[in-house]
Parts: structure tokens; C-alpha cells; sequence
């Protein structure tokens, strides 16, 4: 005969295994994706050090770039003062040269 009891028992017990063996499949699935996540946490790890790096270097080389940068222009206005003052000789070495041969002229 149809006992109520047991069926509502044995119906309960079966959603239960159900509820479990869904749970176990959850479980897996969320152990795969930690482990997927794992590697891109690492891998990401990596990325950040190799960024560190070439900050670190880049900061470097802008440092040095600077600095002969400094120099360059510092080199740069030591030639704008040499041609200045060459141009300024060369104006009293032409009137001098001018004014001897002015006196040569006259003494000649």
C-alpha cells in the first residue's frame, strides 16, 4: 500500500543526493577556477615585477638623459660665448689692422 511517510522519505532522501552531488560539482568547478585564478595571480605577479623594473629603469635613463641634457646646454652656451667674443676680436683686430695701414700709408 502507498505509505505517505516513506515515500515523502524516500523523496526528501533522493533531493538530498541531488543537493550533494550538485554541491560536489560545485566544489569542483570552484577549485578549477581557484586554480585558474592562482596562475593569473602569479602571471600578474610576474607583469608587476617586470613593470617595477622597467620603471625603475626608465627612471634611470631619464636621469642620465637629463643630466647630459644639462650638460649639452651648458656646452652649447660656452660656444655661444666663444662666437661672441671671437666676433667681438675680430671687430678690434679689423679696426687695428685698419689704423695700421692708415699709419703705413702716412709713414710710407
Amino acid at each position: 500500500m502507498f505509505d505517505m511517510r516513506e515515500d515523502s522519505a524516500n523523496l526528501t532522501i533522493e533531493i538530498l543526493k541531488q543537493i550533494r552531488d550538485g554541491v560536489a560539482v560545485t566544489n569542483q568547478r570552484l577549485d578549477r577556477t581557484n586554480e585558474r585564478l592562482d596562475g593569473v595571480s602569479e602571471r600578474l605577479d610576474g607583469v608587476s615585477e617586470r613593470l617595477d623594473r622597467t620603471e625603475k629603469r626608465q627612471t634611470e635613463t631619464e636621469t642620465r638623459l637629463a643630466t647630459e641634457l644639462v650638460a649639452v646646454v651648458g656646452a652649447v652656451h660656452s660656444l655661444r660665448d666663444a662666437i661672441l667674443s671671437d666676433r667681438d676680436l675680430r671687430h678690434t683686430v679689423n679696426d687695428h689692422e685698419q689704423r695700421l695701414r692708415t699709419i703705413e700709408r702716412k709713414a710710407g
